[in-house]
């Protein structure tokens, strides 16, 4: 019998071995790298959408809701004009104005046939474009109110309730307890040339 011992490539059997561990090694930290990039970028992405979203917010319920209230008929279009293309606002502002003036003073069960789908660009009631330093960097805002419960604001900014007083007071007047509109809005906030770049915002509004 022959005892069998040629070990000759070992070392080159070895090598290639731990070449290719430390080549799996590598292949997945490059594939960890380019999925922290996508992460990285997806989250910016949703940021900037969702600060395009906030702004909407504020623009809507501190502008253009409020100077809405006192007389939607002729605040509507002083509105547009100020907001749509070629205004001081210049945001290509669009309103479904029978929609939204019926919203802002009904109940929701009064509304009919209008759309109460939380999707924002179902038939929004508001739209307009937050310019960025380019064209790609646009945002478009969808907004809707979605549920309206009424309440006893005066919207015409002239107090003609008497204050109340104590029991043993001397004034004649008592004042109704406050109790304010409440708006559910949807708002949608998305880049002009990738649509898919969005936030949704679900907001209380009480006036």
């Amino acid at each position: 019998m022959k005892k069998i011992g040629n070990e000759d490539g070992i070392a080159l059997v070895t090598a290639l071995m731990f070449t290719l561990i430390c080549l799996g090694i590598v292949a997945g930290l490059m594939q960890m790298l380019l999925l922290e990039t996508k992460v990285s970028g997806s989250q910016k992405a949703y940021r900037n959408a969702l600060e395009a979203s906030y702004g909407g917010t504020e623009l809507i319920t501190r502008e253009f809701i409020p100077r809405l209230f006192a007389n939607y008929s002729t605040s509507i279009n002083p509105l547009l004009n100020d907001y749509g293309a070629g205004g001081l606002g210049d945001i290509n502002l669009v309103v479904d104005k029978a929609a939204l003036g019926t919203k802002l003073a009904k109940a929701t069960e009064e509304w009919g046939s209008l759309s109460k789908t939380v999707n924002a660009k179902d038939m929004p009631d508001l739209q307009f474009t937050l310019r960025g330093l380019s064209s790609n960097t646009n945002f478009k805002v969808y907004a809707k109110v979605v549920d309206t419960v009424p309440g006893n604001s005066d919207p015409t900014g002239v107090d003609y309730l008497d204050s109340g007083v104590g029991v043993a007071g001397i004034g004649s007047g008592i004042a109704p307890k406050h109790n304010p509109a409440l708006y559910s809005l949807e708002v949608q906030g998305e880049r002009a040339s990738s649509p898919k770049e969005k936030a949704i915002l679900s907001v209380l509004y009480a006036y």
